[in-house]
């Protein structure tokens, strides 16, 4: 993005805080120019969303986030200069002093990829072919601090590396300081399902599951679903 390119969307940014609520600014990297422009046009015409930016290489998102502190980050996996993995790790990894929230996009047949994006600190994952109705649900989701997680996509990908997953003695949860019902609900997380998904397996409201699931985050010392399902298999709790 050009520097008056930037500029236009700060000032479009500073007019949407002074007419009410801020839109959620989203940085857009992808190094395919028909598909960046694509994902840019269908975030800009939301009235809660704003393009704060878009580039074409993990570097130069690295070096776009710094400057224009957007409130999510739309990240391809492969790229040239810097692979989106190891961008969403300088980003959002740990240690990182003021993380930023990233949203991966990944084809199955980059699904090898998955792991290492939620290892490295990504709020959740989307497909390239899903609908628009549900990328713009994954930004409004992200932003607010939760994870995206697809159940599905979550059984397939996720599962598939339960080895890789696991420490090599294959984790106790006699060590997990849950109790047994705490320990129920991440099992359930870890199988991709949602808070509502939650509570009709095990007869709860929803409000409670919510209730079990920040505690569990806690608890753990975890920040979000996503961790929860990494720990979750780590610690053997699922097959």
């Amino acid at each position: 993005m050009t520097a008056a390119g930037e500029a236009g969307k700060a000032g479009g940014t500073a007019s949407g805080e002074a007419g009410g609520t801020a839109p959620i600014r989203v940085l857009v990297c992808d190094d395919q120019v028909l598909i960046r422009t694509g994902l840019a046009t269908i975030i800009d015409a939301q009235p809660d969303l704003e393009v704060a930016g878009e580039c074409g290489d993990g570097q130069a998102a690295v070096d776009l986030a710094g400057r224009l502190r957007p409130d999510v980050v739309v990240m391809d996996v492969r790229m040239p200069v810097l692979d989106g993995i190891e961008a969403t790790r300088r980003l959002a990894g740990a240690g990182v002093p003021h993380p930023v929230k990233v949203l991966v996009v990944t084809t199955f047949n980059l699904d090898e990829y998955v792991y290492e994006a939620l290892r490295a600190g990504a709020s959740g994952f989307l497909l390239k072919d899903a609908p628009p109705d549900r990328l713009l649900h994954g930004i409004r989701t992200v932003a607010t601090g939760a994870a995206l997680l697809d159940p599905e996509v979550t059984r397939q990908l996720v599962g598939r590396y339960a080895a890789r997953i696991r420490p090599a003695d294959g984790g106790s949860p006699h060590g997990v300081p849950l109790t047994p019902r705490e320990l129920e609900v991440l099992r359930l997380i870890a199988d991709g399902l949602s808070n509502g998904e939650i509570a009709a397996a095990l007869v709860l409201s929803p409000e409670t599951v919510k209730t079990f699931v920040s505690r569990i985050l806690a608890k753990l010392g975890l920040r979000d679903r996503v961790q929860a399902v990494v720990y979750a298999y780590r610690q053997g709790l699922v097959t």
